[in-house]
């Protein structure tokens, strides 16, 4: 009976052991850090800080895109090289050689800007020679003609001050034209001709 109702020998360690304490008793306290919650708050406290960051640079950037215009220190255009377009002028039909003031004193066939380039603005009848203002705006000139001419008549284009003059010389010649002038408006050209009879006429 004594085997059974005995409670352990001496010195034995008894089996229900309690683990360790913490100092009042309680369960062993588990730092922070151990249990994994400190590292999740300080990543949770960092994103906020990159997030601060990103937008400081972003806001740097910002101002100096602003004050420099986006262009490098805002030199704008200074030292690029003119545009072939504007510094090139503009390319003439073939056949043309000539083109406003480059036209002036210059003969309308031999330029290139009578046939087809050429319309008659305005014409008038002095006696029986037939008077006309010839105007090619592809070459920006303009000219006198007179038909059915003899020799003796004349004919004279004025654009502002400027005059040129023509006329029959030979036998047998019936038309005579002008050198060529400037001009952009046909409305400028006064044409006007002199008959060896005396008579004159103008085309306005």
């Amino acid at each position: 009976s004594q085997a059974h109702g005995a409670g352990p020998a001496p010195g034995a360690p008894s089996p229900y052991t309690p683990g360790p304490s913490g100092p009042y008793g309680g369960p062993p306290q588990v730092p922070a850090s151990a249990s994994g919650g400190g590292a999740g708050g300080g990543r949770k406290q960092q994103l906020p800080m990159f997030l601060a960051g990103l937008v400081g640079v972003l806001v740097v950037i910002g101002a100096v895109f602003h004050f420099t215009g986006g262009n490098g220190g805002g030199k704008g255009d200074e030292g690029k090289s003119p545009s072939p377009a504007a510094s090139t002028p503009l390319a003439l039909p073939p056949g043309v050689k000539c083109s406003g003031d480059g036209c002036t004193g210059k003969d309308a066939e031999s330029m290139g800007c009578s046939g087809e380039l050429v319309t008659t603005a305005r014409s008038v009848t002095v006696g029986t020679t037939f008077l006309e203002i010839r105007y090619s705006k592809t070459c920006g000139a303009a000219w006198a003609r007179i038909t059915q001419a003899v020799p003796g008549d004349e004919v004279q284009v004025t654009v502002g001050s400027h005059k040129e003059t023509g006329g029959i010389t030979k036998a047998g010649e019936t038309i005579a034209y002008t050198p060529m002038v400037a001009v952009k408006d046909a409305a400028e050209v006064t044409a006007c001709a002199t008959l060896a009879s005396g008579q004159q006429g103008c085309a306005k």
